[in-house]
């Protein structure tokens, strides 16, 4: 299996090509939970003035957890005071002010594209700085954070004295997908028992029953297409800033990564599905029988004909 990349494939191509050639251009593509992208030159003009806006449908609570704040410290003063309409967040790139070719600029390109990456790690930093308060006060709960990313799928977080817990909520709208969906899960659960990733966090797996953390909460699904994955993050996963970053970037790709490789799976068992029954279908030609050609004389000995 492969993991899939935090950044925006298409911001970080483009915007390597521009920084090389500047031209004017207006692009708009979706990423992964429906986030929306306009990359654009506002006056063509000046073709070295870009403008990335992006829109996602949890801003608002968000914003209640302090991306305005990441989002400034990430990008400074790039980052524009009122967003282009219709998008939530919009920063104004000048390709005569980036770095120099070589690393720094794959750098500033590379942050570029984790536009998106950087905006959902907001919840996740809160909840890391809340459980190092309660670790401290030595008792506690903090604030059930619940993040609507997607149609009918919520990520919870919460921090507790001694742990963070994270709470995915999946929809398998397909009974292959549960299936499917189910097999990889219970991996992820049986995984941990072994030897070498005993450090890696906890994983529960349900299916209707949500876990205790947002079992009091109103209007949770428990029909049978949805799942709640349960992942328990201690101290040692965000002990240090570039472990507590390595974390984000890969939880909230923990979706994605999994209905990925579910359809990875489908189109594989349909590709041998397909082989299987060309080699059948081979078989059945080789067994057909063929027709015997007689060559039927007159008492004379001249052949036969039908006519």
């Amino acid at each position: 299996m492969i993991l899939l990349e935090p950044h925006n494939h298409i911001i970080h191509t483009t915007l390597t090509e521009k920084a090389s050639q500047p031209s004017a251009l207006d692009v708009q593509f979706v990423d992964f939970d429906g986030v929306r992208f306009r990359l654009t030159t506002p006056d063509r003009k000046v073709p070295t003035a870009l403008a990335l806006s992006m829109n996602i449908r949890c801003w608002d609570e968000l914003v209640r957890y302090g991306v305005n704040d990441i989002l400034k410290r990430e990008y400074g003063s790039l980052l524009r005071g009122e967003p282009e309409f219709g998008y939530n967040v919009t920063l104004d790139i000048d390709l005569e002010q980036i770095p120099p070719e070589g690393e720094q600029r794959d750098a500033f390109i590379k942050s570029l594209s984790l536009l998106k990456r950087n905006a959902l790690a907001a919840p996740f930093e809160l909840g890391f700085q809340t459980q190092k308060q309660l670790e401290a006060s030595g008792t506690g709960q903090g604030e059930l954070m619940a993040l609507h990313y997607r149609d009918e799928e919520v990520i919870y977080v919460q921090a507790s004295s001694d742990r963070v817990t994270v709470i995915f909520s999946t929809m398998f709208r397909e009974e292959t997908d549960r299936v499917f969906g189910k097999v990889f899960l219970q991996e992820f659960v049986d995984a941990r028992r072994l030897p070498t990733i005993q450090s890696a966090p906890q994983v529960l797996y349900t299916t209707r029953e949500p876990p205790l953390e947002i079992r009091h909460l109103q209007g949770l699904n428990d029909t049978d297409d949805v799942g709640y994955v349960t992942f328990v993050l201690f101290p040692r996963h965000f002990a240090r800033a570039d472990v507590a970053s390595s974390t984000i970037t890969h939880i909230q790709l923990f979706r994605d990564y999994l209905h990925y490789h579910i359809k990875c799976s489908k189109a594989y068992m349909h590709s041998r599905m397909r082989h299987r029954v060309s080699e059948f279908q081979k078989v059945l030609n080789r067994a057909k029988t063929e027709v015997a050609v007689v060559d039927r004389k007159t008492a004379s000995g001249r052949s036969m004909s039908m006519r």
